[in-house]
């Protein structure tokens, strides 16, 4: 609503304006009526106004004086004026205004709703471009961010990099530098479940936010988020190690979190920043052996044990595959290799986190099967702590292989049951009428079941109640068409199932932490 100010000292004709004009039809609401130009002024300074409405004619302070006043301190107000025609030597001070229109006496009142209509349209078109450039001004640091993480992970043509050197002042930087990535631990922030670790994700942007905020502090300018638990940093001759360290040290006692850092080669050039993020992810993945917390430079990484982390997770996602399919002599011959791939490790600590690294891929590989490892297994994630209770390789490979065999035959068991074909069989017709509006009475009318002995079903095969688990398949099949397709935000929710876009941004926010533009900017 607009807020609208009457001035006028003919009485007659201000209640005239505020009681017969719809205002509220208008998009406007009447802050005040009065009747002389000191009073106007009173107002305009108590409270914000879009609209003035004033006789030219008024005692003491005419409705020009007024308008002047005014627009000194509100350069946006839009001024109508109204008055008779003898008052005609007037209408030459009023047209010097800006931002102003004129009615003449005696009006009728479709002349000052026409005129109140002309007035809205034009703050419409302020309001308009105002949140145009305040959005633009927030995408800002995003696109920032954006380009700079593409320069970082994939070379650019020399002209783009031109444009993008010139824009974000990249052409400030002090070579030679190093791309180092800081990394959340994540073993430290797991939480006692699954789904408290899921709800903890808001942790991980707090402590970033906190970070960046001291590295501009220290004078570090280049900065940018990879994921949701990676910030890439450039590190020159006057911030280093020593400069970030204790600003880590810091945000470990407010935030309970360890960071490691991958410190990556040396680029002397803009175009040798993308060789450099790629050494840094390499020192980064030597966590696993090094431990978490550390500050790890690529130069410190043997060229062995780089070959080693990477030869592991082709092994994994082998093994992977294998307990998938139920393929008990592959998975033993993975686990056999993994094992001998860690056999040239001599620390327990080492062991261990590599052991943990395993959990962690396993569970992130039967996340995209929508399956919990830690359901799977009955267990919780700070029981994990058996792991540091085992004495040497062998028991924790062993404790392994038994876990590993166990989430196997489950996988095949579910794959295979009767109610797992018929839980199948409801979750790939969900898919295909996603766009409709699906209830468990409408499956369970579908399969000839009751509603409530499909809702325990499904429950027991899945873990999600029926509801949850359609709104889980909405929002990631959102999630995908914002990736992949230039389809509308109501599109898609439509798309999604979803009718009422606010309901379907709203819930999409408190799934993935971002409205789904946001996403969307975010993974274009």
């Amino acid at each position: 609503m607009y807020k609208v100010l009457l001035a006028d000292d003919e009485i007659l004709d201000l209640e005239g304006m505020r009681s017969f004009i719809p205002w509220e039809s208008l998009g406007m609401e009447v802050a005040a009526a009065v009747n002389n130009g000191f009073a106007a002024w009173e107002v305009l300074e108590k409270e914000p106004v879009d609209i003035l409405v004033t006789d030219v004619r008024m005692p003491n302070m005419t409705g020009i004086e007024l308008a002047q006043k005014a627009q000194k301190v509100n350069e946006e107000l839009q001024v109508i004026f109204v008055s008779g025609y003898q008052d005609f030597s007037y209408v030459k001070q009023a047209i010097a205004l800006k931002a102003c229109n004129y009615v003449l006496k005696p009006m009728e009142d479709e002349e000052l709703i026409e005129a109140l209509t002309k007035v809205k349209q034009e703050l419409d078109r302020l309001r308009e471009r105002k949140e145009t450039e305040r959005a633009y001004q927030q995408m800002v640091p995003i696109l920032k961010n954006q380009y700079f993480l593409q320069i970082l992970q994939k070379p650019y043509d020399g002209a783009m990099l031109e444009i993008i050197e010139r824009e974000y002042r990249l052409n400030e930087i002090d070579w030679p530098v190093r791309v180092a990535l800081l990394e959340i631990d994540d073993v430290s922030t797991w939480r006692s479940s699954y789904e408290e670790r899921k709800k903890g994700t808001g942790v991980n942007e707090q402590f970033f936010a906190k970070l960046h905020m001291l590295l501009e502090q220290a004078g570090v300018r280049h900065v940018c988020k990879v994921t949701d638990q990676r910030m890439a940093v450039l590190l020159d001759s006057k911030h280093d190690k020593p400069d970030i360290q204790p600003l880590l040290e810091q945000l470990k006692q407010d935030y309970a979190l360890t960071v490691t850092v991958g410190e990556g080669g040396v680029a002397n050039e803009l175009e040798q920043l993308h060789a450099s993020y790629l050494t840094a992810v390499e020192a980064l993945d030597y966590k696993m052996f090094r431990g978490k917390g550390q500050w790890i430079p690529y130069y410190e990484v043997p060229t062995e044990d780089r070959e080693d982390a990477k030869i592991l997770d082709i092994r994994l996602d082998s093994l992977f595959t294998a307990m998938t399919n139920y393929d008990i002599v592959r998975i033993h011959d993975e686990i056999e290799a993994i094992q001998a791939l860690a056999s040239n490790i001599r620390s327990k600590f080492t062991i261990r986190n590599l052991a943990i690294y395993i959990i962690m891929k396993l569970d992130a590989h039967l996340h995209t099967m929508h399956e919990d490892l830690f359901r799977l297994l009955g267990i919780d994630l700070k029981n994990l702590d058996v792991l540091m209770q085992f004495e040497t390789m062998n028991d924790i490979f062993a404790w392994l292989r038994m876990k590993v065999f166990e989430i196997s035959e489950q996988l095949n068991f579910r794959q295979h049951s009767r109610n797992g074909r018929l839980v199948e069989e409801i979750i790939s017709n969900i898919r295909e009428r996603m766009h409709e509006n699906i209830t468990l009475r409408d499956m369970a009318n579908r399969f000839s079941f009751s509603p409530n002995y499909l809702g325990v079903l499904f429950k027991e095969e899945t873990g999600y109640n029926f509801s949850d688990y359609v709104i889980k398949l909405r929002m990631e099949r959102a999630k995908e068409l914002l990736v992949t397709t230039k389809l509308k935000i109501y599109e898609i929710a439509s798309q999604t199932g979803y009718q009422y876009l606010p309901y379907f941004s709203r819930q999409f926010k408190e799934m993935y932490g971002l409205t789904p533009l946001e996403y969307r900017r975010k993974h274009a």
